[in-house]
């Protein structure tokens, strides 16, 4: 009898996933992740409503976006790929020419009411377009292929480079090197990458700009400048320490009530999140994007053509690596470079954005199924 009034509640949720075309799981562990950034943006804002509210709206908007997604097939997509990312270039150049400057940064154009960064679509336009090239090509991929897919990443990773934006050239570039590994790159060219990438290690040293190379500097010794450059990383060191195992309780952070930890409801607020939630917090939370890369993963892993298989796997790669660098970014294992914790810092246009590509995902699972029957 409780097996039957279990099922009579979860068939309209499953209803409802099918007539949207959503993986149930992932969707259900997004919706919690970004009710959890709500609660707890609210608590690093100092119970800011009108910031939360805002949040609310831009989270509406970003799955509205996974809605419509969800609905075209990758077979469409795959069509507008190579339009798309040309598209891209043509407004990263805009940038250069013509964009909205701040903080000693041009990324953003403005149309009217709106003011966006294109860098950002990139994220999701960048692993389209090598999707779309290495799924027509022999797997494993030949050298002239894989040179190709470099230029196609490089491309748009310098424009943003160039605006400048280390941090969002860093996760665009990701999606890109991990849609190649994705095509079976051979153990032989793996090995020659990264020899060339230490060979390079100089000359990309000396182009980096001043400010750059003083945060990676103050990476490996931030107590060396502790009130100036080394101040994020040591108060966010000093907030997750002291949220100990069961932490201090929501609302309760210490660090953040007083002023200690800077950008606290955008970058950093992992450290906030952890002085008040402790290890345990951190590690549930932590297991909640593993399940979401992992479900990814399985996504893309039961898509039925190439070019799904390596979309689906290179969105999923590449949210690993937002929560891989914000959380290394705040905990002193890597430099601070601006990616905020995905679906918990407060931001706009990469919150829609993130949204929309597991909006591509939920359409890989759906249209399989739909495909397959």
């Amino acid at each position: 009898m409780a097996n039957n009034e279990n099922s009579l509640t979860t068939q309209p949720l499953l209803l409802i996933y099918q007539f949207f075309k959503l993986d149930g799981l992932l969707f259900t562990a997004l919706v919690l992740l970004s009710l959890s950034g709500l609660m707890i943006l609210y608590s690093a804002s100092g119970g800011d409503m009108a910031l939360v509210q805002r949040q609310a709206v831009r989270l509406a908007i970003g799955f509205f976006g996974l809605l419509v997604m969800a609905q075209i097939p990758a077979d469409k997509l795959r069509a507008w790929s190579v339009m798309l990312y040309v598209a891209g270039l043509v407004l990263l150049l805009l940038v250069l020419v013509a964009g909205d400057s701040a903080k000693g940064a041009q990324r953003w154009l403005s149309l009217g009411l709106i003011r966006f960064q294109p860098s950002e679509v990139m994220k999701i336009w960048v692993p389209m377009m090598m999707a779309f090239y290495f799924s027509s090509r022999p797997i494993p991929p030949k050298l002239k292929d894989v040179v190709v897919g470099f230029v196609l990443l490089a491309i748009p990773a310098v424009l943003i480079l160039k605006q400048p934006d280390l941090g969002t050239a860093i996760l665009v570039t990701s999606s890109g090197l991990f849609v190649i590994f994705l095509a079976g790159l051979r153990i032989r060219m793996i090995l020659s990458m990264i020899a060339i990438a230490i060979a390079a290690t100089p000359i990309i040293w000396f182009k980096l700009h001043d400010y750059q190379r003083t945060r990676i500097m103050t990476l490996l010794n931030p107590e060396s400048d502790p009130l100036n450059a080394g101040y994020h990383i040591i108060q966010s060191k000093i907030a997750i320490g002291s949220g100990g195992i069961y932490g201090k309780g929501w609302f309760n952070g210490t660090q953040s009530r007083l002023d200690f930890i800077p950008e606290r409801s955008t970058d950093f607020i992992f450290s906030v999140f952890t002085e008040e939630f402790g290890l345990l917090g951190a590690v549930v939370l932590i297991l909640t994007y593993f399940f979401i890369v992992v479900r990814g993963l399985m996504i893309a892993a039961q898509a039925q053509s190439n070019y799904a298989k390596l979309l689906g796997g290179g969105i999923s790669l590449s949210f690993f690596s937002y929560v891989f660098v914000n959380i290394g970014m705040v905990t002193g294992l890597l430099p601070v470079v601006g990616v905020p914790l995905p679906l918990i810092s407060y931001g706009g246009t990469s919150m829609v954005t993130l949204l929309t590509m597991f909006g591509i995902l939920m359409s890989i699972h759906s249209h399989k199924k739909l495909l397959g029957n």
